[in-house]
C-alpha cells in the first residue's frame, strides 16, 4: 500500500502544551532514549497545503471513510464502526451517498464508555514558516462517536460518558496544539542536523521522539495498521520575522512539553521511576538569516528526586520529600538521559534556601555531590531573596556568574554555505517549584546572550552593537518570551504567569504585581477546586487510564466523605447567622455579642475543622492515584 497517500491525513498535538507562546511541548536511560540520542531523530509529518487538498471524511452508517489529499492519491482509510477494523481501499469504494466533509487531520482514537471515538482536526490556521516549511496551529476539533447510538447504555453510563468527552474537550482545548506537515518539530536543528541515513529510513512512528509526542496513546489503533503507522506531535511556536540595522532575520521560540509524566501543578512533582521529571520543557530559540541557522537550547523541570505537594487549602501547601524511596535511582536515571541527549548539564536551582522550600535545595544539593559527575554542575540561586525590595538587577549576578560555562557550551550555528560552524555541548537545566515564573525570567535573560553573539556572527549586529540597544527586536523578544511564559503555565498551573511585567519591559511595575496577586488568587482557586478534572483529563487523554466498556462502574462513581457536605453547610449557616446577629439588635447589647460569639466561633471553629480536614475538600484526580506515581 502507498504510505505517502496517507501522510497528508496525519497531524500531530504537541505542549504542552505547550511547551512557549507558542510551543508546547524526561526519562530514563533506556534503549528507546539511546536510539534516540545516538541516531538523532528525525520526524516528518504530513502534508496538507491549501484548503482545496484537505482531506475528507466521508460517513456511512457502516464506515469511515478517510480520503488522502496528495495530488493523484487513490487510497483511502476505511473504518469499520461496528468491528473498529481499519483497511486501505481505494476511492471508487466510497459509496456516493456519503456525508462527505473536509478534515484537516487525524488526531487518532480513543474509546469511551459508548464505544470507540474518532478525533479529527477540523479547522488550523497558519502561523509562519520554518525553514520554508508551512506550521499550522489546529484551533478546532471534532469528536465522532462509532456508534449510531447511545441507546444501550444505562442512565449512568451515559453520564459517564459525557464526562469522559468533557474531559477530552477540555485537553483540546487548551491552546497549544501545533504542526507542521513536512518539517519535523520534535527535534532541534542540531538533532536533525546529525541523523543518520538509516533513521531517516525509517518511518515516521519509529523516527518520532516519544516525549514530545502527545497523542501516541490515540494513535494505537492505527498504529496496528502498519500501512498507516505515522505519528502525530504537540507543539506552541512563536515566530517573528524580525529587522536590525536593515537585514530581515527569522526569530523563532519553540517550547516542547514532554508527554512523560505530564500533569498539573500540585498533583505532579518531581520525578517517576523512569527519571521523567514533571513539567519537563525543552525550549529553543532559532535565528534564520541569509540562508545561515543558529540555535540554544535550555530545559526546565521539576526538582528529580521523590518529592509531593498535593493541594489541602492552604495557600502554599507544604512539600514533602519522599523518606521511603531510593531517591538516587531515579535520580541517576534522569540525569543519564540528559547528559546522553544534550551534553553537560548546569543545573540552575532557583528555589528559597530558607522556609519551606530549603530542605528540597538541600536534598537537591546533596544528590548532585552524591553522583560525583564532572558533566553535571549545580548552581543555587535564591531567586526572591536576591530580587526582593524589587532589586531585578541583581539576576544579572546569576547570568554574569555561568556567563563562562555558557561561552563553553556555545551554541549550535550553521553558516550560509551550510558548513556546522559549532554544536551546543550542554543545556541549562533551570527549575524553581513549578518551573515556570522564576525560570522564565532567567531563561529569557541566558537566551538574550546567546542570541546576542549568534546575531554578530551571522553579521547582524555590528561590532560593539548591544541587542538592549534594538528598541523594535527588544520588544519583540521580551513580549515573545512572556507569551512563553504564559503558554507554560496555562498548562501546568492554569492561569497565566507570574512577574511577565519583567520579561516584557525589564522590570517590575505596580500593574505587574497587581496582575500576579489576581494570577495568584484564580491558581489558588483552579489548584484546589478543579485541578482534578483537568489532571484526569491528560490522563485520559495521554492513555494513563483506558475506558472498559465492559466493566460497570467507573472511579468517576467514587463517593465524597460526610464532611464533605456537612461541614460547608454548617460553616455558612453559622457565618450567616453571625451576620444577622450582628445586623439585627437584641434585647440588649450583651445579648448581641453573646449571640455574636456564639455563631463566630462556630462559624471559626467549623472553617478549622475543614481546613485541618483539606484534603477531603479539594478536587482531586479520581481516574489514576497520582500517589502509586511519586
Amino acid at each position: 500500500m502507498n504510505r505517502k497517500a496517507f501522510r497528508s491525513l496525519l497531524t500531530f498535538r504537541e505542549a504542552h502544551p505547550i511547551f512557549s507562546y507558542k510551543i508546547q511541548c524526561v526519562l530514563k536511560c533506556s534503549p528507546e532514549i539511546k536510539r534516540i540520542a545516538q541516531h538523532y531523530t528525525e520526524y516528518n509529518s504530513v502534508k496538507i497545503e491549501a484548503a482545496t487538498q484537505y482531506p475528507h471524511k466521508h460517513t456511512t452508517s457502516e464506515k469511515f471513510y478517510i480520503e488522502a489529499c496528495d495530488d493523484g492519491a487513490d487510497a483511502v482509510l476505511a473504518i469499520d464502526r461496528v468491528s473498529n477494523e481499519m483497511t486501505l481501499t481505494g476511492k471508487k469504494d466510497v459509496p456516493p451517498s456519503a456525508n462527505t466533509r473536509p478534515i484537516c487531520g487525524i488526531m487518532g482514537t480513543i474509546r469511551l464508555v459508548a464505544g470507540m471515538y474518532l478525533i479529527v482536526i477540523t479547522k488550523k490556521r497558519n502561523v509562519g514558516s520554518l525553514l520554508g516549511q508551512a506550521v499550522w496551529k489546529a484551533v478546532d476539533f471534532d469528536i465522532i462517536s462509532y456508534k449510531k447510538t447511545t441507546l444501550h447504555l444505562t442512565e449512568i453510563q451515559m453520564q459517564d460518558n459525557r464526562t469522559f468527552l468533557s474531559m477530552i474537550n477540555s485537553v483540546l482545548t487548551t491552546d497549544g496544539f501545533y504542526f507542521c506537515t513536512s518539517y519535523d518539530l520534535t527535534h532541534t536543528l542540531q538533532r536533525l542536523a546529525n541523523v543518520s541515513p538509516e533513521f531517516q529510513e525509517m518511518s515516521l512512528l519509529e523516527r518520532a521522539d516519544p516525549r514530545f509526542v502527545w497523542n501516541g496513546s490515540l494513535l494505537r489503533e492505527i498504529q496496528s495498521q502498519p500501512e498507516v503507522s505515522d505519528r502525530m506531535s504537540k507543539h506552541l511556536i512563536v515566530m517573528k520575522p524580525c529587522r536590525i540595522n536593515g537585514k530581515i532575520f527569522e526569530w523563532i521560540l519553540i517550547s516542547r512539553r514532554s508527554c512523560f509524566r505530564a500533569g498539573v501543578r500540585y498533583y505532579v512533582r518531581g520525578i517517576d521511576s523512569e527519571g521523567h521529571a514533571a513539567n519537563f520543557v525543552e525550549t529553543e530559540q532559532i535565528v534564520l538569516y541569509n540562508g545561515g541557522r543558529a540555535s540554544f537550547v535550555q530545559t526546565r523541570g521539576s526538582m528529580p528526586f521523590f518529592w509531593s505537594q498535593r493541594p489541602n487549602l492552604k495557600y502554599k501547601p507544604k512539600p514533602l520529600i519522599s523518606k521511603n524511596t531510593n531517591h538516587m535511582d531515579g535520580f541517576q536515571r534522569h540525569f543519564d538521559s540528559q547528559v546522553l541527549i544534550y551534553g553537560k548539564q548546569t543545573i540552575l536551582n532557583l528555589v528559597n534556601q530558607k522556609g519551606s522550600e530549603k530542605p528540597l535545595e538541600q536534598a537537591f544539593a546533596k544528590m548532585v555531590n552524591g553522583m560525583e559527575n564532572g558533566l553535571i554542575k549545580y548552581v543555587a540561586f535564591d531567586f526572591h531573596k536576591e530580587c526582593s525590595r524589587m532589586r531585578w538587577d541583581r539576576l544579572n549576578i546569576l547570568v554574569d556568574s555561568v556567563a563562562e560555562t555558557q561561552d563553553e557550551y556555545s551554541y549550535f550555528l550553521v553558516d550560509t554555505e551550510g558548513k556546522v560552524v559549532s554544536q551546543q555541548k550542554g543545556t541549562f537545566r533551570s527549575n524553581c517549584m513549578d518551573c515556570l515564573d522564576r525560570t522564565n525570567v532567567i531563561q529569557s535573560m541566558l537566551a538574550r546572550r546567546s542570541i546576542q553573539s549568534q546575531l554578530q556572527r551571522m553579521g547582524v549586529l555590528h561590532v560593539g552593537q548591544r541587542i538592549e540597544e534594538q528598541a523594535d527586536f527588544e520588544r519583540i523578544y521580551k513580549n515573545a518570551w512572556a507569551d512563553n511564559a504564559n503558554a507554560c503555565a496555562k498548562q501546568y498551573a492554569g492561569t497565566g504567569a507570574l512577574k511577565t511585567d519583567f520579561t516584557r519591559t525589564g522590570k517590575r511595575t505596580q500593574m505587574g504585581l497587581l496582575m500576579d496577586g489576581w494570577n495568584s488568587a484564580v491558581r489558588y482557586y483552579k489548584n484546589n477546586f478543579s485541578d482534578g478534572f483537568r489532571q484526569d483529563s491528560i490522563d485520559l487523554f495521554l492513555g494513563n487510564y483506558t475506558v472498559d466498556e465492559t466493566e460497570g462502574a467507573t472511579p468517576l462513581r467514587t463517593q465524597k466523605d460526610w464532611k464533605f457536605l456537612t461541614l460547608p453547610v454548617i460553616m455558612v449557616v453559622a457565618f450567616s447567622m453571625c451576620i444577622i446577629c450582628l445586623l439585627t439588635a437584641g434585647d440588649t447589647w450583651t445579648e448581641s455579642l453573646a449571640y455574636v460569639l456564639f455563631w463566630g466561633a462556630a462559624a471559626a471553629i467549623t472553617a478549622a475543622v475543614i481546613v485541618f480536614n483539606g484534603r477531603d475538600f479539594v478536587d482531586a484526580p479520581k481516574l489514576v492515584q497520582k500517589e502509586k506515581m511519586d
